[in-house]
């Protein structure tokens, strides 16, 4: 079975710093392409970034360009999210999902164009 986990979130103040982690189980994840989204509460989850199987070609979404960083390691089968500067409108549940197999540049920033989701690590930012 695939499975994507996702870890590293938590309790941060507001201008901290996390980084979360996505680990593939049960397959290899270099063929795929990544994605991270989030969701508030009450709110319709967003795209966040992307990062092809390659990792040669990332997309930040403009909330977050400047501060967040998407990374992949395909030898520990993980893609990490970067975050530095966070702000209170960062706290959500964050979720990667995988989108493949492919060998392209592709990037997507839809939900519906991914293939199978983590269960989600929570991200809190206090002010």
């Amino acid at each position: 079975q695939m499975h994507l986990v996702e870890s590293g979130g938590g309790l941060v103040q507001s201008g901290g710093s996390l980084r979360l982690s996505c680990l593939a189980s049960g397959f290899d994840l270099d063929y795929y392409s990544v994605g991270w989204f989030r969701q508030a509460p009450g709110k319709e989850r967003e795209f966040v970034a992307a990062i092809n199987w390659s990792g040669r070609n990332t997309y930040h979404a403009e909330s977050v360009k400047g501060r967040f960083t998407i990374s992949r390691d395909n030898a520990k089968n993980t893609v990490d999210l970067e975050m530095n500067s966070l702000k209170s409108e960062d706290t959500a549940l964050y979720y990667c999902a995988g989108e493949g197999p492919n060998y392209s540049d592709r990037c997507p920033i839809n939900d519906y164009e991914y293939d199978f989701w983590g269960q989600g690590t929570q991200v809190t930012v206090s002010s």
